[in-house]
């Protein structure tokens, strides 16, 4: 067990959602424990909500959050690196900075997008940061009509590897924000997805609803068909091509880049495998919460802040149980809850492997949204 005098020490890598919620997780089993976050900067970026960026509703300033407090709350030591590897089976940490010793692993640094498509360089990919979404934002205000292609894929070898949700926020929050401004008769707004059922991870239900919503609306769809290139002013598919004066496009995920300089078991798909416990087969005290991760599940298992909050209990959980040296087999709840907003209004989605739910869009569902944005990160500020 831990003791005051000689505390265990805990290395989390990775300041996002994963990360952060393993580290309130690890400290209300261990006050005691030494805890180490290893990140590029003291910094939450909430990309959630990155989708109002374009219409004004969020600036960068709101969305990027300090993280000085919550770690001396957490009595937490920060160091400021880029990880490049690990050594000693895990128990060492490469990063730009020097070497990082610990007792017990967290691996948190979330995924990476797939960037091989030929001409991507053309297309924006808003789940990159704040920075994408003030492109977006930027090039909305200079465009005084033309095509705007909204589309996302997923990665062919890792089924969970995807992020398609904020894709169909913003195709229909810049519906919205055009009407608003009165622009949007001057717009053509085309949806494209190589799936001829975009989003069924959400359940079919709801790709039947959001297919409905694009007719209402008015937005051409191009679905079914390979994706081979963008081009400045084009996509193009196997089944055609259509111009395109803004392309917004969300790739499938994979691992980090520095995943392979170690050893560690990877998935097909690129990501680290991980068992139903969170633990990496193979590696003593390293486990792995969020987009990292290919854990065991249903294929429409959420690469979500939600989910990395399920799976950082199960983590924090097992890690002292190996630390303490006891037996433990935590599992994470498998659950799918979001909320695709347009503005002023939302649609709820919640999948649960017994149930699938859609509520329809509401303005209540809207504030539900910014409602939760404000309570989650006002445990951090």
């Amino acid at each position: 067990m831990t003791t005051v005098q000689n505390p265990r020490h805990i290395v989390v890598l990775g300041a996002g959602f994963a990360g952060l919620s393993t580290i309130r997780e690890l400290r209300r089993r261990d006050p005691a424990a030494q805890i180490t976050l290893v990140a590029p900067r003291p910094e939450l970026h909430y990309l959630p909500g990155i989708i109002w960026i374009p219409s004004g509703l969020r600036r960068r300033e709101d969305l990027i959050v300090p993280l000085d407090g919550f770690l001396q709350r957490q009595r937490v030591r920060f160091v400021s690196a880029e990880v490049t590897g690990l050594a000693d089976d895990g128990r060492t940490v490469q990063t730009s900075t020097g070497d990082v010793v610990n007792d017990g692993l967290v691996l948190a640094t979330g995924g990476r997008f797939i960037k091989k498509l030929p001409g991507i360089e053309h297309a924006i990919t808003p789940c990159e940061g704040i920075s994408a979404a003030e492109r977006i934002r930027d090039r909305l205000r200079e465009m005084t009509g033309g095509t705007i292609a909204v589309g996302f894929a997923g990665n062919p070898n890792e089924p969970s590897a995807v992020r398609g949700g904020p894709m169909f926020e913003f195709l229909f929050g810049i519906d919205e924000q055009l009407k608003r401004e009165g622009r949007r008769q001057h717009f053509d707004l085309v949806f494209f997805n190589p799936s001829s059922e975009p989003g069924n991870r959400l359940g079919m239900k709801t790709v039947k609803h959001l297919l409905r919503e694009m007719e209402r609306r008015g937005i051409r769809t191009h679905l079914g068909h390979k994706l081979v290139r963008f081009e400045a002013n084009r996509v193009v598919t196997e089944g055609g091509s259509f111009a395109a004066d803004l392309i917004l496009f969300m790739p499938g995920m994979t691992g980090n880049a520095w995943f392979d300089a170690t050893t560690l078991p990877r998935s097909p798909g690129g990501l680290v495998q991980v068992d139903a416990h969170c633990r990496v087969p193979g590696f003593e005290r390293v486990v792995v919460v969020g987009d990292s991760g290919s854990f065991p599940g249903p294929d429409w298992m959420p690469k979500q802040a939600h989910m990395a909050d399920l799976q950082a209990k199960a983590a924090a959980t097992n890690l002292i149980a190996d630390l303490d040296g006891r037996p433990s087999s935590e599992t994470f709840r498998v659950e799918l809850i979001c909320i695709v907003d347009a503005i002023d209004h939302g649609t709820l989605v919640w999948r649960t492997p017994q149930r699938n739910v859609l509520l329809p869009s509401t303005r209540f569902f809207h504030w539900a949204k910014r409602g939760f944005e404000w309570n989650y990160l006002r445990q951090y500020r």
